[in-house]
């Protein structure tokens, strides 16, 4: 019984940890994509709609 517990606690971090990566893999892929293209347009940055104060920001990473 002491295994199966541990096995499965072994398992759940497993997951909880590959879900991390992924997301963080994800966060800077994306993060270099955006880097390309401002670097293909030649812009300094990339402005994102704030729909709270209806102005135009450069998003904060």
């Amino acid at each position: 019984m002491p295994q199966l517990i541990f096995f499965a606690a072994v398992g759940v971090v497993a997951y909880v940890g590959y879900r991390k990566f992924v997301r963080e893999a994800e966060r800077v892929t994306a993060k270099a994509r955006r880097a390309r293209k401002e670097a293909a347009n030649g812009s300094m940055g990339t402005l994102v709609y704030d729909p709270k104060t209806g102005e135009y920001r450069v998003p904060k990473d």
